[in-house]
């Protein structure tokens, strides 16, 4: 059995619930604190094992590229300066072999999935979304390939949500096996209010086996109208025993406004340098709101 040495990263969204931040600027790179939210998904790749990850790209995205490259002006002024510090922070997101390819139009997961094919090849992969942080113990996708060994098959990380925001994920209905993993039974992108087979959502880390790809390759529009990667997960598992399981870790959604502020603050709140400060500063907005408040 093939090991999981590969991931593909999507990052070719327009990132239109940031907008006007989002014009020029690419989504992933909007920063939580001091560091871009893509760099978080980098590290827990090549922390769980990954050695070659691609990027899937769109228009205006170079940003993402330049980042991950070397700068050498930058860090020869760090070392003139003596920032050597600084000058690790800088370096380490330079360190990776990330290769980048565009998906030329906007037709959705599924198809940006799609568009690594050859990257992939005929090996097992593993796919993270960047609107997903997952701070834990073991790495989230850690986790996942560690029961991808087990059992050789593809394998979907999942959280438990609330009834009345299942219509925002796909979700997962599934039969217990043993005492980490269910079995699939089906999964439905985006069901409408009430109609979730269960709370399980896939929360944006997969393994997948390359046979996704013949689905895939079938490029039909499903939810949004777009080539949902769910559905061909869907018609996989009718052919492939498919499991799904519920990580170790939080999550922390960064692809909405509150969720995007929220992971900023906890993250503060964990710097040892901004905590205090931050405290204060809290407080002192919290008293002018009360002040200010019109009954």
């Amino acid at each position: 059995m093939k090991k999981v040495k590969k991931a593909i990263i999507p990052a070719a969204g327009l990132g239109t619930r940031f907008l006007p931040a989002t014009k020029a600027m690419p989504k992933e790179m909007l920063p939580i604190i001091d560091k871009p939210t893509i760099q978080y998904i980098v590290e827990e790749a090549v922390e769980s094992g990954i050695e070659d990850i691609i990027i899937v790209t769109g228009k205006g995205k170079r940003a993402i590229e330049d980042h991950f490259d070397s700068a050498f002006e930058l860090e020869q002024n760090l070392i003139e300066k003596g920032k050597l510090e600084l000058l690790k922070e800088v370096q380490r997101s330079s360190k990776v072999d990330i290769h980048y390819i565009r998906q030329k139009e906007p037709k959705g997961l599924g198809h940006a999935i799609w568009c690594a094919r050859k990257f992939i090849g005929n090996e097992p992969f593993a796919v993270l979304l960047g609107d997903d942080i997952v701070v834990a113990d073991t790495p989230c996708l850690k986790q996942l390939i560690q029961h991808y060994d087990k059992t050789g098959s593809s394998i979907i990380g999942v959280q438990s949500v609330p009834e009345e925001e299942t219509q925002r994920y796909g979700i997962v209905d599934g039969t217990r096996v043993g005492s980490e993993l269910f079995r699939i039974n089906d999964l439905v992108e985006k069901p409408a209010l009430g109609e979730a087979p269960s709370n399980m959502a896939i929360m944006g880390r997969y393994v997948l086996t390359p046979e996704i790809f013949d689905y895939l390759s079938l490029f039909e529009t499903g939810s949004g109208g777009e080539i949902q990667l769910t559905d061909a997960m869907r018609k996989l598992n009718m052919i492939q025993s498919m499991y799904a399981y519920p990580f170790h870790g939080v999550r922390y959604d960064v692809g909405e406004k509150l969720g995007f502020i929220l992971t900023t603050l906890e993250f503060a709140l964990h710097n040892d340098e901004l905590r205090e400060p931050l405290i204060n500063a809290l407080k002192d907005v919290l008293h002018r709101e009360q002040v200010n408040i019109k009954y």
